[in-house]
C-alpha cells in the first residue's frame, strides 16, 4: 500500500481516511486499463510518498479527482478533511479546467506562469506533476492517438519544463522520455 512510515500515527490515520473516502466515492469507476479508478489516486499518492510530502498533500492526492468525477463538492472535502486539504483539492480542480492548445513556446511559458500563479500552495503543483507522471506512465491504455499526441505535447511543453524549474530533474527526464 502507501509507504507512509515517516508520518505520525494521527497523520497516517488521516491519509487512510482519505483513501477510504476516495475509494467509496470512486466505487464502480474504472480506468481505461480496466483497473478500479482508485488505483490512480493511490499511484499519485505513492509518487508523493517517495518525495516525502506531508499528510495533507497525500490526502489531497487521494481526493484529487473526487470533485471532478463524483457528486462530492470541495465543501464536502473541506468539511471532512479540513480547509487546507479542501483548498489544495480546489486548486487542483481549477488547474484541471485549463484547456491547453499549445502552439508556441511563448504560450507554453504563459501556461507555466499561470500554473505557478494559480497555485498558492506548492503542493498543488507537486500533486499535478505526480498526476501527470502517472497518467503518462499509463498512457498506453488510451486508444485515441490524437489525445495521446496532445497529452505528450502538453507534457513536453508544460509539465517537463515545470519540473525542471522546480529542480526535479529526474521527473523532468521521465516525463520527457514518456512523451
Amino acid at each position: 500500500m502507501l509507504s507512509v512510515d515517516y508520518l505520525t500515527e494521527s497523520e497516517k490515520s488521516k491519509v487512510y481516511s482519505a483513501l477510504e473516502f476516495s475509494s467509496a466515492a470512486h466505487k464502480g469507476q474504472v480506468r481505461k486499463s480496466g483497473e478500479d479508478y482508485i488505483s490512480h489516486p493511490i499511484a499519485v499518492a505513492e509518487i508523493l510518498t517517495t518525495w516525502k510530502l506531508d499528510s495533507k498533500a497525500l490526502c489531497a492526492a487521494l481526493l484529487h479527482d473526487v470533485v471532478e468525477d463524483t457528486h462530492i463538492s470541495v465543501e464536502n472535502i473541506s468539511s471532512e478533511f479540513g480547509k487546507n486539504i479542501g483548498k489544495i483539492v480546489d486548486g487542483l480542480s481549477k488547474l484541471d479546467k485549463i484547456k491547453f492548445d499549445t502552439k508556441s513556446q511563448e504560450q507554453s511559458e504563459n501556461f507555466r506562469k499561470m500554473f505557478l500563479a494559480m497555485s498558492r500552495d506548492v503542493r498543488v503543483i507537486l500533486i499535478k506533476l505526480a498526476d501527470r507522471l502517472h497518467n503518462m506512465r499509463t498512457i498506453q491504455f488510451v486508444k485515441d492517438k490524437d489525445k495521446i499526441i496532445r497529452k505528450a505535447k502538453e507534457t513536453m511543453e508544460i509539465y517537463a519544463p515545470l519540473a525542471d524549474r522546480m529542480g526535479m530533474n529526474r521527473i523532468r527526464d521521465e516525463l520527457e522520455d514518456l512523451s
